[in-house]
């Protein structure tokens, strides 16, 4: 008797990313850049706007090469207690 085998495919377990960084994150800057880019409207604006977002996409995927979800693993160490009771249940008391 043999084991069974299963097919996991890798689309479904690889980090989702878009030009190698966090898909969030890249669409919030480049939508940041647009909007800088066509509020002000002049030259020195657009080339602003087009080397800020280059650095920050290139600052995005040396996070992303560091660790694929570390967006979301900040975003869940802020959301916890900065300090927690020492005592086994929230109705004990000290």
């Amino acid at each position: 008797m043999s084991l069974q085998r299963n097919r996991i495919h890798r689309a479904l377990s690889r980090p989702n990313l878009l030009m190698g960084a966090d898909r969030e994150l890249v669409l919030i800057t480049g939508l940041a850049a647009v909007i800088l880019i066509f509020v002000v409207l002049t030259v020195y604006s657009a080339l602003f706007g087009v080397a800020v977002w280059i650095v920050l996409v290139g600052l995005l995927r040396m996070m992303a090469k560091s660790d694929p979800l570390m967006r979301q693993v900040y975003a869940r160490h802020i959301s916890y207690k900065s300090h927690y009771r020492p005592t086994a249940a929230p109705w004990r008391r000290y």
